[in-house]
C-alpha cells in the first residue's frame, strides 16, 4: 500500500519513510495532507509526532484533532542536522533557511551564526531555497544538501548528539486487535482528551485514573483546542496493561476520550 509522506524527497520523514515502508511513497506538501490522504482511504502515512529537543510536532497533533486517523505504528530515528550552502567556506550567509522544529533541535547554532532565520516548510525546502538563492545557507539533511548541490560546512549541528524524532504510522482503522486493550501485540496506547469544560481539578482527576490503576504515562501534552484562549486538548501516551481498558471506560465517564490507537513498542530505524 501507497505510504503518504512530508515531501519534497530529502526529508527525514522521507528518510523514515524509505526505511519503513519502501519506495511506494506518495510525497506531500504538508502534514496536513498527509492526514487528509491517509482519511480518504487507500494510503498509510508516516508523520513525525514528537522531538527529544524541540517536543511535540503541532501539525501532526492538529492532523489528529482534524480527523480521525489512528496510529497503528511508532518509530525512533537519530536525527542529525547539517549546515550547508553553496557559499564559501567562512563567508557568513545572508541569510539562513530552516525548519521550524530544525530550528529548535539546532538552536544554540543558528543564534551563534547572527544572521537573519527563514523558516521553510521542510528540511528538504530549506535545502532547495538555499541554491536557488545564492549568498545563503540552510540547516538541512545530508540527502537533501546531496540532492540540491550545496556543500555541507558543518556537520551535527544539532543541540544534542541524543536528537531522535518519533515517527508513527497512521491509517485510516486502528491496528488490528489493538482493541479492547487485550492484545498481546501491543505495548503502548494513545488517546485524546478534550475536557469540553474548564473546573478545578479536572486534570488533577484526569489524571489520578491512570494513578489509581498503575499504569505509567509516557507522555502528556496539551495543545490549543483552537475554540479560543485558555482551551486546551490534551494527548497522553500511556503502557498497555490489562487495566487499560478500565481506565479509558472510566475516563469517558469523565470527558470526552478520542481513541488514537494501541500498537507494539518502540522500534529504532
Amino acid at each position: 500500500m501507497k505510504c503518504a509522506v512530508l515531501g519534497p524527497e530529502g526529508t527525514f520523514s522521507h528518510e523514515m519513510a524509505l526505511k519503513v515502508c519502501g519506495r511506494d511513497i506518495m510525497l506531500c506538501p504538508t502534514i496536513g495532507v498527509v492526514f487528509a490522504e491517509v482519511a480518504s482511504g487507500g494510503c498509510t502515512g508516516i508523520v513525525p509526532l514528537e522531538n527529544s529537543e524541540a517536543g511535540g510536532v503541532g501539525e501532526t497533533l492538529d492532523g489528529f484533532m482534524k480527523t480521525d486517523c489512528h496510529i497503528t505504528a511508532e518509530y525512533y530515528l537519530p536525527v542529525r542536522h547539517h549546515y550547508a550552502a553553496a557559499v564559501p567556506v567562512g563567508e557568513k550567509p545572508s541569510c539562513i533557511y530552516v525548519h521550524p522544529q530544525s530550528h529548535g533541535q539546532c538552536s544554540r547554532f543558528v543564534d551563534d551564526l547572527g544572521v537573519p532565520v527563514i523558516h521553510t516548510a521542510s528540511n528538504a525546502a530549506s535545502a532547495k531555497a538555499a541554491a536557488e538563492k545564492p549568498g545563503t545557507a540552510a540547516i538541512t539533511s545530508a540527502p537533501a544538501a546531496g540532492i540540491h548541490g550545496l556543500k555541507i560546512i558543518r556537520e551535527n549541528v544539532q543541540n544534542s548528539d541524543n536528537n531522535v524524532t518519533r515517527f508513527v504510522r497512521v491509517e485510516k482503522g486502528p491496528y488490528p486487535g489493538g482493541y479492547p486493550y487485550d492484545s498481546p501485540d501491543c505495548r503502548k496506547c494513545s488517546i485524546l482528551i478534550d475536557p469540553l469544560e474548564d473546573r478545578p481539578g479536572l486534570l488533577y482527576e484526569i489524571i489520578g485514573v491512570f494513578a489509581a490503576m498503575g499504569i505509567n504515562l509516557s507522555r502528556i501534552e496539551s495543545r490549543p483546542s483552537k475554540r479560543g484562549m485558555g482551551s486546551y486538548v490534551f494527548f497522553i501516551d500511556f503502557a498497555m496493561t490489562s487495566y487499560s481498558g478500565d481506565a479509558v471506560r472510566r475516563l469517558k465517564e469523565i470527558t470526552f476520550v478520542r481513541e488514537l490507537g494501541c500498537y507494539s513498542g518502540t522500534e529504532v530505524v
